[in-house]
């Protein structure tokens, strides 16, 4: 035996950065385990699943140091432009007729978790890193999915929704509309101003990082039950990421 890997096994590897892998599922059993993680980290009593699984390429995050380890996942539909928005599991909760005419290759991202056992910040940059790999190599224009809250009570999220309306609203061409049937209108309701450093603590992880990426959200937020989320459509332009940003994901994804 050689000890070499399969080249199409080479070819999935996005990001190698000594303690984490991260690379695209190339089977069955990948994708079990990628739903396995999910059900753990989501708090559901049965692995996470829906058909929009099989039409997805998952990305596996792997610790090296733990034998391989499962610590943190995503999953990516690519579109070849807006045409085909209505076709994304975001489109089950939002109108996004507005983003029918975006132009070029767009990709959502989702149910984005990591192990509940690790708390390594870098696992989150790796995972952007691997992402941005896959953006480079696709010439993809654009991302989005659903950013999460955990629970569905408003009222300790006030001054991070608040921070959403004043700073981070998407931009009226490609602002989505109201879809689901229970929603909390935070642009529209909410008047008070934000204390700022309360709405980066209670801000997900996830959703602070397309922030400072130049992301934006929709007006209200989806109060989604059976997932016991509430989450807002988020939007990240890869032309409009800030030129620092840009360079500090491409040295990680290097």
């Amino acid at each position: 035996m050689t000890g070499r890997q399969p080249e199409d096994a080479i070819l999935a590897v996005l990001l190698d950065k000594s303690r984490y892998r991260a690379r695209l599922a190339q089977s069955g059993q990948d994708v079990a385990a990628a739903q396995a993680l999910r059900m753990l980290a989501f708090g559901t009593d049965r692995p996470d699943c829906d058909p929009f699984d099989q039409h997805c390429k998952h990305v596996l995050v792997e610790d090296m140091r733990a034998g391989g380890k499962l610590v943190c996942c995503f999953r990516m539909l690519t579109m070849q432009d807006g045409s085909e928005i209505g076709l994304s599991y975001s489109a089950q909760f939002y109108d996004l007729s507005a983003l029918n005419d975006f132009s070029g290759p767009m990709v959502e991202m989702g149910r984005f978790c990591v192990h509940p056992d690790w708390a390594d910040p870098d696992i989150l940059r790796v995972a952007w890193g691997a992402m941005t790999a896959y953006v480079d190599q696709n010439g993809v224009e654009m991302l989005f999915g659903c950013s999460s809250f955990a629970g569905t009570e408003t009222a300790e999220y006030l001054d991070a929704f608040a921070m959403l309306k004043h700073r981070h609203l998407a931009p009226k061409r490609w602002l989505p509309r109201v879809k689901a049937p229970d929603v909390f209108r935070f642009a529209a309701r909410l008047r008070r101003r934000p204390n700022l450093k309360q709405a980066m603590l209670r801000m997900p992880p996830l959703l602070r990082t397309y922030l400072m990426m130049g992301g934006w959200v929709s007006d209200h937020a989806v109060v989604d039950r059976n997932m016991n989320t509430l989450h807002v459509f988020t939007g990240l332009e890869i032309g409009a990421i800030p030129d620092k940003r840009k360079r500090l994901l491409r040295a990680v994804a290097r």
